[in-house]
């Protein structure tokens, strides 16, 4: 693949699922269905907003390319969270947070102020 595909292909792939991870996010904090799902669950009504906050921040440290690297990680331990959250309350459908990870975690490898290059200059 040519360099110029691939740099284009992965900001597209960074962009993309920031914004849809933003726009979820927004949803789950403003969200009136998610308030009750919480509470029906017996969560406390504050995590909907820190959770939902914390994903924000991230999402937004995501796509800012000084931030890049710092938000993926970031994004990476909340979108663990998120998952862990549903499986131990009986939701075992987390395949759109596993994709949202992997497409995360490819951006990093491919992050120009990540390791990953300087590994693969020394090959």
């Amino acid at each position: 693949m040519n360099a110029r595909l691939a740099k284009c292909s992965i900001s597209l792939l960074r962009w993309s699922v920031g914004l849809v991870i933003l726009i979820e996010s927004v949803r789950f904090v403003f969200s009136p269905s998610a308030a009750h799902f919480l509470a029906k669950a017996g969560l406390p009504s504050w995590l909907r907003p820190v959770l939902g906050g914390a994903e924000v921040i991230a999402v937004v440290l995501f796509l800012v390319p000084i931030t890049a690297l710092i938000g993926g990680y970031f994004l990476l331990v909340i979108l663990g969270l998120a998952a862990l959250l549903h499986i131990l309350h009986g939701q075992y459908d987390i395949g759109g947070l596993v994709v949202y990870a992997a497409a995360v975690l490819v951006c990093l490898a491919h992050s120009p102020t990540g390791s990953t290059e300087l590994s693969n200059e020394r090959l």
